[in-house]
């Protein structure tokens, strides 16, 4: 059995270890209005969980962090950190040939520290995406004891010091793309095994972001990767995403209790609030007072059951926004997609330019295999979401935004 350290260590280690670094005199600024310069530091981060807190650690375990531009024939900007191989914003032209940006973030390195905002804005998420009940499950007999950082009750995001709050390595760097990888010894957040995984972000020329996951295990464990991006595709951050049109290519999704657990049940969206199989304004039934809806937030954060069947060919979801003609298809080998419309930011957290975050400023879409599929891939209809890997079965995972205009 597996227990919870008292303070989280090995490659999760360090609250705010900042090193100098040189940068140039004179610094180019990208078009979402970033200066590179502000993301140019050295971090590693952990977590003191008898005292419930991020803490600082040895020097010695800070890594560089830097932004990363990629840009197309067409004039798209797309800009990642390898903080949490995060993606901090996307510039796309609406239906005026303007280039606007379509990703809540920050545009210092600071605000993504944990110690000043515990956040997933446009993260690689792992070792697994979403919540596992109870920070615990059995393989072969086993019980692995996983840290319960979702109010006690799940292990969410990987944990504590899930992938997101540390220093992901360079691969490979081009102009149209980055391959970021991240080595997670055993023990890492009590995960079993140790993973080598690479994210490796794309753009095409066809304005698409593609998203490619694979990794490699020395034991077997549980992997599930999505990216957290905050979209909204209004071509004003300062909006709200309720006006946005949202079509999900999926006829089911799994309803979960007080606690966002999945029961296990697989329910029909037919004659719910979240029936998106007819294109709809995401925030079309926000005032019913929907008990499910209610209970997280005022909104949605559940798991839809994609139709597409692992097919990343088809079209799984599809937003758009009126009010600037950005259309967002999405595509992933994935069964399901976490849709969370950010219910809980208040209108207090900056972010890039000042603004200020208000409820539903955004929309996650997150590929993934369903919430808590370690205790639950064994039920009826949940065969497809087996996060298991093993150094025979290494772990593959694609998805893509392709970004255009509706006139």
């Amino acid at each position: 059995m597996r227990n919870l350290k008292t303070i989280l260590t090995g490659s999760a280690a360090a609250v705010a270890f900042l090193c100098a670094c040189n940068s140039a005199p004179e610094v180019q600024l990208t078009k979402s209005g970033i200066n590179p310069a502000d993301f140019d530091t050295c971090i590693a981060v952990a977590y003191d969980a008898e005292n419930a807190k991020f803490m600082a650690a040895d020097p010695a375990e800070a890594k560089q962090v830097k932004l990363y531009t990629l840009t197309n024939k067409n004039g798209m900007e797309v800009c990642i950190t390898n903080f949490g191989a995060r993606i901090v914003s996307i510039m796309v032209p609406n239906k005026d040939g303007e280039l606007v940006d379509v990703a809540c973030g920050f545009d210092k390195i600071e605000n993504y520290f944990p110690w000043n905002f515990e956040t997933d804005f446009g993260c690689s998420v792992g070792r697994y995406a979403n919540r596992i009940n109870n920070g615990e499950y059995t393989y072969n007999g086993e019980k692995v004891i996983l840290p319960k950082n979702d109010n006690g009750v799940a292990c969410l995001h990987g944990g504590y010091t899930g992938w997101q709050y540390q220093v992901y390595d360079e691969v490979e760097a081009t102009p149209q793309s980055v391959a970021l990888q991240i080595t997670s010894p055993d023990g890492d957040n009590q995960f079993p095994g140790e993973v080598v995984a690479t994210v490796d972000f794309k753009l095409t020329d066809n304005n698409e972001i593609i998203i490619s996951y694979d990794g490699v295990a020395d034991a077997p464990t549980v992997l599930n990767m999505t990216n957290h991006t905050y979209f909204n595709l209004s071509g004003d951050l300062n909006n709200t995403i309720d006006e946005s049109i949202l079509y999900i290519n999926a006829d089911s999704y799994t309803p979960g209790d007080d606690n966002l657990i999945p029961t296990g049940e697989i329910r029909s969206v037919e004659g719910t609030v979240f029936d998106f199989r007819t294109p709809k304004a995401i925030g079309t039934d926000f005032g019913k007072n929907d008990p499910e809806m209610e209970s997280v937030g005022g909104g949605y954060d559940h798991n839809w059951c994609l139709n597409t069947k692992g097919d990343k060919k088809a079209i799984c979801i599809t937003m758009s926004d009126p009010r600037s003609g950005i259309k967002m298809d999405m595509y992933t080998n994935e069964p399901g997609v976490q849709v969370y419309t950010a219910n809980f930011q208040d209108g207090t957290r900056p972010g890039k330019g000042g603004i200020m975050y208000q409820k539903h400023c955004a929309v996650c879409l997150e590929s993934q295999k369903y919430p808590d599929s370690p205790n639950k891939c064994m039920m009826p209809g949940w065969e497809n979401s087996n996060p298991f890997v093993s150094p025979e079965k290494p772990y593959k995972s694609y998805c893509k935004y392709a970004f255009s205009v509706e006139k």
